[in-house]
């Protein structure tokens, strides 16, 4: 399978958690190694988020800001990249053509933000359209798609399926540096008009990721 999978930035932490990217580099071999061919997308997260509050206090624009985050995400991306040296290249792309090129040679490859003004949860998106991907995964730091805000009401019940249509109104927030949703609105439109298959789910078990591409029950599905 052609699979994209988005890591949030909240999922790598701040300072970058050694053991979820030991694990993620273990389940991406893994996966890799059965012959799979892995885009993998990386959020800026919480130093991200640092970086935009201190730009706001400097008085920057929206485009500088979203600049330095996607320099994080990136440094994310090089940060796990790194790690599986040897079956992926350590190169982050700044274009998606470029993505595919690298995916061409060694079906695995990561990629962090790309421009301001779209979120890398939209670059993921964009990426599993070109490559007509067979399924896309969003590992964030939640069990998947509430009906409220878990974290604020810890009563909300887990979807274990929506439409895109309902995740969209859901995730209905115009953009802005650092923004966090449980998916951009943007990425929603992309992967409705693509029909791709998506999953959103826990991303602090990163062997998460591996369930369900082996077809395992986790998360929450979004189907058309």
């Amino acid at each position: 399978m052609k699979i994209v999978i988005k890591i949030g930035g909240s999922i790598v932490g701040l300072p970058p958690d050694p053991s979820i990217l030991r694990s993620y580099a273990e389940q991406f071999s893994e996966l890799w190694g059965k012959g799979h061919t892995l885009a993998i997308v990386v959020g800026g997260g919480l130093l991200s988020r640092q970086y935009i509050k201190s730009a706001e206090t400097l008085g920057l624009k929206d485009e500088d800001k979203d600049e330095l985050a996607i320099l994080v995400s990136r440094l994310n991306a090089k940060l796990l990249a790194k790690k599986l040296k040897g079956i992926a290249p350590d190169t982050i792309p700044s274009t998606i053509g470029q993505l595919t090129r690298l995916l061409k040679i060694s079906k695995i490859a990561f990629m962090g933000g790309l421009k301001p003004g779209i979120t890398t949860d939209s670059v993921a998106a964009l990426v599993a359209e070109t490559i007509k991907a067979d399924l896309f995964v969003k590992a964030t730091d939640q069990e998947g798609v509430y009906v409220k805000d878990p974290r604020v009401y810890p009563e909300a019940k887990k979807l274990d399926s929506l439409t895109f249509k309902e995740l969209g109104k859901m995730s209905n927030m115009e953009h802005k540096p650092g923004m966090h949703s449980i998916m951009d609105s943007k990425a929603v439109k992309i992967l409705k008009r693509a029909g791709i298959r998506t999953i959103i789910l826990n991303g602090l078990k990163p062997e998460n990721v591996r369930l369900a591409v082996q077809g395992e029950i986790v998360g929450t599905r979004i189907e058309q």
